[in-house]
């Protein structure tokens, strides 16, 4: 059975000027004649996950039952550890364009690219030779021409001028060995072509060769599957007292819209998951002592919005995965120590 939301212990306080009840106090010997000690059974129980909201790009869903390291430790792992691809070196053949060599290719560098990195190997070092099992190569050649016939009065860049914007979308996948049948029918490409790289005039032209390679996000941001992925704690509203009905209209505008909604003359909390917990209610008086404002210290709602390399229901089942695979390598490695140990002794 889940946890009430009103058991106090699960309530971290929001107070005028602090917060209060930061620390959680079930752990063993604090309670007498309590068993806090850790126990998979209960935490199989307590432990609950469900989805709120799920768009092409982002996901809403509910951790709860887990401590706060637990799901701080799920948000970096999903910001720095699971892998995406990225263009990683350019070969600048031409660029007569007004951006200089090094601004362009940081641009280029950060493009999103819809790639499995499932689908790559890792570089096995920095000075190993391309190869197609770990590299995606992408060809980007452009030249402005002036339009022909376009009377000398027009005045619109578009009309006036042909390839004058330089888009993601003219990045041209050059497929190595094997690679054509591999990709066939999901080939590698930016997740969006629009994005504006640099604009161009008559003669001017940009010709890259550019090397695409797996890597991770605490390498370098480009690698982040995630543009956000952030978490707060639920925010549960406990009315002490009924609140009087000239002061009802007062106290739902302390609120943002939907949390708190007046029935049958009788305020009620409809939705605490849409406060924001400004505290605004707290400023006045008459309201000083008829609501408490708390947040439930293990129930988490995370926000994780994709960059596109993966959908976003893939993000945290591959940030789960990662943390499973530390955890085997820490079991390995103090199996190895005390086997190290008993040889010893």
């Amino acid at each position: 059975m889940p946890r009430s939301l009103d058991d106090t212990r699960r309530h971290v306080q929001v107070l005028p000027e602090r917060i209060g009840a930061v620390a959680g106090s079930e752990f063993p010997g604090h309670y007498p004649g309590e068993d806090h000690s850790w126990n998979l059974q209960k935490f199989k129980e307590n432990l609950i996950t469900s989805v709120q909201r799920l768009t092409p790009s982002t996901i809403e869903f509910d951790l709860v039952g887990v401590d706060a390291s637990i799901a701080n430790a799920l948000r970096r792992v999903m910001i720095a550890e699971v892998p995406t691809i990225a263009i990683e070196e350019i070969y600048v053949w031409n660029n007569t364009s007004i951006m200089q060599d090094e601004v362009l290719c940081h641009r280029v560098g950060l493009v999103p690219l819809k790639i499995d990195p499932r689908s790559l190997k890792y570089r096995p070092s920095p000075h190993s030779a391309p190869h197609e099992t770990d590299t995606i190569v992408f060809d980007l050649s452009v030249r402005c021409d002036r339009g022909p016939g376009v009377d000398k009065s027009e005045k619109d860049p578009k009309k006036l001028y042909y390839d004058s914007n330089v888009y993601t979308g003219m990045m041209k996948w050059s497929p190595s060995g094997d690679q054509s049948r591999k990709y066939k029918g999901k080939e590698p490409k930016p997740v969006d072509r629009d994005i504006l790289l640099c604009k161009l005039r008559p003669g001017q032209q940009i010709d890259l060769h550019c090397f695409a390679r797996k890597g991770v996000g605490m390498d370098h941001a480009k690698f982040s599957p995630v543009a956000t992925a952030s978490y707060r704690l639920l925010p549960h509203i406990i009315l002490r007292e009924p609140i009087p009905i000239e002061h009802q209209q007062k106290f739902q505008k302390c609120f943002p819209e939907g949390v708190i909604e007046i029935e049958n003359d009788q305020v009620v909390v409809k939705n605490p998951r849409k406060d924001t917990v400004s505290r605004e209610v707290l400023r006045h008086p008459e309201f000083a002592d008829k609501v408490s404002l708390n947040r439930i210290r293990d129930h988490f709602i995370f926000n994780v919005e994709s960059t596109g390399q993966y959908n976003p229901e893939e993000i945290v089942p591959e940030a789960i995965k990662i943390l499973l695979s530390k955890i085997s390598a820490v079991e390995e490695g103090l199996d190895k120590l005390f086997a190290t140990e008993g040889q010893v002794a």
